[in-house]
């Protein structure tokens, strides 16, 4: 964790370098895309469906 030269610009740098695990951006913004799917299949089976 001390010895990480990456986690001090961590602060300035993109989201990949947040957590310092030496995944890209990619990962993330994939990750999050996952999230979001999820999200909405749980909302989508929740939410009541309308009669006609």
């Amino acid at each position: 964790m001390y010895s990480n030269p990456a986690a001090p610009a961590a602060a300035g740098a993109g989201a990949g370098t947040l957590a310092a695990t030496g995944a890209g951006d990619l990962f993330w913004f994939a990750l999050a895309a996952f999230a979001l799917v999820a999200l909405g299949m749980a909302v989508k089976r929740i939410v009541p469906v309308r009669a006609k």
